[in-house]
Order: C-alpha cells, then structure tokens, then sequence
C-alpha cells in the first residue's frame, strides 16, 4: 500500500447550481462555509456566486477551509485555442490567488446539458479533426495552467463530447501526461457507461483529482425511458451523495489508495437545495466516508 494524503471536500452545487442560478439563490458564501464545516469536510471547489479572492481568502481562513479547484467551460473548438486560453488565464489568476490545486476543465462546444435535449442519446460527438485540435489545445491550457503552479484536471460529463470511456480513452491517448491530467467522476462514469470501474483501473495515472458522485438507479431508469435532459435528470434526483445510492465507493476508495492517490477527493451531486437539506445531504455523505471509507473495521 502506497501512503496517500488525501482532503475531503464537498462542492458547492448542493447549495447553489451555476448553471440555473434560481436553484438555491437564498444560500449565501457564508451559509456553505459554515455548513461545510458543520459537516467535516475540509475544503470546497468555487462556484459562479464567490466573490473576489480577498474576501474569499477572508471567509475560508475564518472556518480553517481550502479550496481544491474551478470549472472551466473550454470552447476551443468553436472560438479557437488562443481565445479560449484568454479566458482561461483569468480563471488561473483567480485560483493562483485562492491557494487552489486544479482547474476543472470541460469542453463544452456542442455541449447539450445546458439544453432541452434528451441527455442520454442526444450527446454530441467530434470529428477527427476536432480531436486533433481539442487535444491540442488542452496540452496549450495545460501549460498555462503550470505556470499559475495549478493542475489541469479534465472532467468527463454527461452531454458533452468526452463523456464516455472510449473518448475518455482517446483524450488521454492523445494528450501530454504531464499537462493534461483526469478529473475522475464516478457518477458520470456509471450514467455514462453503466460502468465506473474501468476508467479508473486504466487512467488511474492520470487521476488528478476526484468527485464521489452518487446515483439513484430507479430514477436514472426513469428518466431514460422518458428522455430526460441533463438538468430535468437532475431536478428529478437522479444524483446524490454516497451513501444514497447504488455506487459502492468501497472499491473506487480501496483502488486510490492501492495506487498512492494524493489530493482532493470531493464529494458532488447536483440536486434541488428546496428537496435535498444540502447540509443534511453533507451530514448523510460524511457519515458514509467514516463509517465506510475512513473506519470500515468498526462497522464489521
């Protein structure tokens, strides 16, 4: 066994969800932070509402926490790799400031989870050409992101045109190891491919960072059959944190540690703050980690 050290954070769109801001808008940046330590964790990633880093830095320090990273949304393939890296050197400065470890990186040209589109059939695909230059450009942001002394970590997703393990496969066959690292998700895995194990296993070299992301099986059924999209998928509870559904984090938490994993490990699941308590759904997840995770031997 290969010693790991290894935080524990929890995101913030159990709170608040970037993408539909009317979804948890009365939680405010000291609301999570305080939540999050009622709950244990450690850290958090940034979302779309957190201020400027100065008075980011001043609530963190407040509550003992750290942030791990930031989602990106990349368009290189529709703007281009120098317009793209624009943007992209914002959001390093921005994390630099903050103390994170990784950017989160997606491209999401032709992306369908903003959209009213069926999620599970309706995902776009790129042309060999548009490999070519997606992985180009992600070694181009990867070396931006060293020099701001940050990880580039890139997340698989549902809708998206990395999504499945077969084009997780192929982005990283086709980027540079050094810059281009994997954001592990095991709920977009298991949605994706029914299957959360084999990226891991094969990439695990390349895992930079991680997201425990539950899910509810009967209600992926249902929101199959009837042709959901990423975010009526969601409202309707198809995510949730481990310990509530049918992932078993047992054997993704075992193998990290069998390959020396070090770095963040944060809990996500986009749900509906009005449903799911988001401190309630912190407290259910955290219970899971102990119990389960950090301290099996006591529930034997």
């Amino acid at each position: 066994m290969v010693k790991s050290e290894i935080l524990w954070g929890i995101a913030p769109i159990g709170w608040r969800n970037d993408d539909m801001p009317e979804i948890g808008a009365g939680n405010t940046l000291q609301h999570l932070l305080s939540d999050i330590v009622v709950a244990g964790f450690q850290g958090t990633e940034v979302g779309g509402f957190f201020p400027e880093p100065v008075i980011l830095n001043k609530e963190l320090e407040l509550r003992n926490l750290r942030i791990a990273g930031k989602w990106f949304s990349s368009f290189i393939l529709r703007d281009g790799i120098e317009e793209a890296a624009k943007e992209f050197k914002a959001h390093c400065q921005y994390l630099k400031e903050v103390r994170a470890d990784v950017m989160v990186v997606s491209e999401q040209t032709y992306s369908v989870q903003g959209l009213d589109k069926n999620v599970f059939k309706e995902k776009p695909h790129f042309s060999d050409e548009e490999w070519q230059r997606l992985c180009k450009g992600m070694n181009h942001l990867g070396e931006i992101a060293g020099e701001y002394q940050l990880k580039l970590v890139y997340h698989h997703h549902l809708g998206t045109g990395v999504q499945t393990e077969e084009e997780v496969d192929r982005l990283m066959a086709g980027t540079d190891p050094t810059l281009v690292h994997l954001l592990y998700d095991t709920g977009h895995a298991y949605i994706s491919d029914g299957n959360y194990i084999n990226i891991l296993e094969k990439h695990i070299d390349r895992i930079k960072h991680v997201h425990f992301k539950d899910a509810r099986l009967n209600v992926m059924k249902k929101c199959k059959e009837e042709g959901k999209s990423f975010r009526q998928s969601f409202l309707q509870g198809m995510f949730t944190v481990p310990g509530d559904g049918c992932i078993d984090f047992t054997e993704v938490y075992q193998m990290l540690l069998k390959h020396g994993y070090s770095g963040w490990i944060v809990v996500e699941a986009e749900q509906d703050p009005e449903v799911a308590n988001p401190l309630e759904y912190a407290l259910i997840a955290r219970k899971y980690i102990d119990r389960h995770l950090l301290n099996p031997a006591a529930t034997n």
